[in-house]
């Protein structure tokens, strides 16, 4: 499911070229609109897809035994989804990711207003997979690889030389850019844990970001929602919330079903690699020899991490006298 935190990466960096369409509108204003409406389709969604559920189920019990056989494995898996939601403990971690995806945001843009666009967004999506996977192993004592730290790294170096060097390095600015990166990390890393439970990661997404579109709300009219009734804002607001956000994070929540989420970190980087390839194509940008060389050294360091180390875990397996690669036992995969 490497491919679907890809997919969400892809349309994670068409979000820059959408908001051309609001040019001159708040960006915290525009990132409010973005968590609202996509929190409120991702909710709906799941809401909707509890009462198909729902009717499934009662429909099948009451056509008898075959329809109900039918119909049980996939109702008893949803239960079994919801109720790991509803468990105190990931209930109260998933409220923390909502505010935490919501506090983001403003840390994200707090830093910009500081450093400038280009260090802030180099240092908060950068140390995003960094902290990833620290957090990971402190929480869940998955211990990353070696492959994985060396291509994070080249992909970081990667995004540093692809940012350029705009901007004034102030210390206020690269402290909240690296805050906003641990936040990142933290409902990265919460969300899959979750979902490691046997958690739906549509519902674990459902109520994370449904949570953050309720929180983010009073900033939205804080901040004027006015450029939403003009055509252009509103097109730009549906599509941020309903492709950038939303199924972005539809995607990345079924890649991490699969996906160690320290890896899947890692892959979102692909952000700004599409973001600088839809500025040459679309808008009609050049990148210098420079940032041409960093686009392709994350573009090579992606590819590494999506390769899979199938070789490497066998050996590992075999070194550790354990079941080979592919076969999982109780203690062999990673807890999310």
């Amino acid at each position: 499911m490497k491919l679907a935190v890809l997919g969400a990466a892809v349309l994670w960096g068409t979000a820059g070229t959408a908001g051309l369409l609001v040019a001159g509108v708040a960006p915290i204003s525009v990132a409010a609109a973005r968590l609202v409406v996509g929190g409120l389709v991702l909710a709906g969604a799941v809401a909707a897809a509890r009462v198909v559920t729902g009717s499934a189920a009662a429909s099948g019990t009451a056509s008898g035994p075959e329809s109900s056989a039918a119909s049980g494995p996939e109702t008893a898996v949803g239960a079994a989804g919801r109720a790991a939601v509803r468990t105190p403990s990931r209930r109260g971690l998933l409220a923390a990711a909502a505010l935490g995806v919501a506090a983001y945001q403003l840390c994200y843009f707090a830093a910009i207003s500081r450093t400038g666009v280009a260090v802030g967004t180099v240092v908060s999506i950068g140390s995003g997979p960094v902290f990833t996977g620290l957090l990971s192993w402190l929480l869940d004592r998955v211990r990353p690889s070696g492959r994985w730290a060396a291509a994070t790294a080249a992909a970081v170096a990667g995004c540093a030389v692809l940012g350029g060097g705009g901007g004034q390095a102030r210390p206020d600015g690269i402290l909240l850019a690296l805050l906003g990166g641990l936040i990142y990390a933290f409902y990265a890393v919460a969300a899959a844990r979750v979902i490691g439970t046997g958690a739906s990661s549509d519902v674990v997404m459902g109520v994370m970001f449904g949570g953050a579109a309720v929180v983010m709300l009073p900033v939205l009219l804080w901040t004027g929602p006015g450029w939403l009734t003009e055509p252009r804002g509103l097109l730009a607001a549906l599509y941020l919330g309903c492709a950038t956000t939303a199924l972005a994070y539809f995607l990345y929540g079924r890649g991490l079903r699969t996906t160690p989420v320290a890896t899947a970190a890692t892959l979102a980087l692909a952000e700004p690699a599409v973001a600088a390839l839809l500025g040459v194509v679309v808008l009609g940008e050049r990148l210098t020899p420079v940032s041409a060389a960093g686009l392709l050294l994350l573009g090579a360091a992606l590819v590494v991490v999506a390769v899979p180390e199938a070789a490497g875990r066998a050996a590992e397996d075999v070194r550790a006298g354990g079941a080979p690669a592919g076969v999982r036992t109780p203690g062999s995969e990673p807890r999310q």
